[in-house]
């Protein structure tokens, strides 16, 4: 059996995309959930439960550090323990740097870079008394390069990556690890909504918007599955990966490689 079995994770963002895919992934290998986000979480939940391990479900917003403290503390109290922490959540917006919302800037920074630093600012203490953790950043290519009009996608991106180093150096002496995983296109529901823009605006069938969102930047022209990369989280936490620390890992397609 897995050498995950009986553990926790916290995946954030985990009721639909990504998240979702990667709490399953855990699940599959025995881990138990504390799931979270604002997708269909009845839905996700049935999924993960499927999996034969216990489900947790807490609505923090990601955006607010007392409801992340008190996602910590719920889960803590509810399986004893936070072994696994996977930051996921995220948002996107798009447009000019000059044209950039002041409210979108800060909404994107503070869920998808802040949340990250919270999440593992309150489940480190547990880990380091356990000597044993797992935190996986759920980065982006976008924290390896830019794209114009996602200022501020990027920029959390390129912190999380950074947040990363810096974790993992921190605890390198430990049993704890941290890595960021730099995924390409996934066709997830917040792709998709690009996808959907793109056939609105070129006047072309879904199909060709995807294919031509794809191929504009990676070179396979194939979107990433969500459950490559949940596999790619599940080997990160396993012993084969207890010296990959501080790494920014990407699943692109080739998009970096050029």
């Amino acid at each position: 059996m897995s050498n995950l079995k009986g553990k926790t994770a916290i995946v954030t963002g985990s009721t639909s995309g990504i998240g979702l895919a990667m709490a399953i992934g855990l699940a599959k290998q025995g881990v138990n959930i504390m799931a979270n986000g604002f997708g269909e979480k009845d839905v996700a939940i049935a999924q993960i439960k499927a999996c034969g391990v216990e489900v947790d479900y807490h609505d923090a917003d990601m955006s607010k550090p007392a409801e992340i403290k008190d996602l910590i503390e719920q889960t803590e109290k509810r399986f004893g323990s936070i072994d696994i922490l996977v930051n996921n959540a995220g948002i996107q917006y798009t447009a000019n740097v000059e044209d950039f919302p002041e409210d979108k800037w800060e909404s994107i920074i503070a869920i998808n870079l802040s949340s990250a630093f919270y999440t593992s600012h309150y489940a480190l203490p547990g880990m380091k008394k356990r000597n044993w953790g797992r935190i996986i950043n759920i980065a982006s290519v976008h924290g390896l390069v830019g794209s114009a009009q996602k200022a501020a996608y990027v920029a959390a991106k390129h912190g999380i990556v950074g947040l990363t180093k810096v974790t993992a150096l921190e605890n390198a002496k430990t049993g704890i690890t941290c890595n960021a995983i730099c995924p390409g296109w996934v066709l997830t529901p917040l792709v998709q909504k690009q996808v959907d823009a793109r056939a609105e605006r070129d006047h072309v069938s879904n199909d060709e918007a995807k294919n031509a969102l794809v191929s504009e930047k990676q070179p396979s022209g194939e979107f990433v599955a969500p459950e490559q990369l949940a596999a790619l989280a599940v080997f990160l936490c396993g012993p084969d990966a207890s010296e990959v620390r501080g790494a920014a890992w990407n699943m692109d397609g080739g998009w970096t490689a050029q």
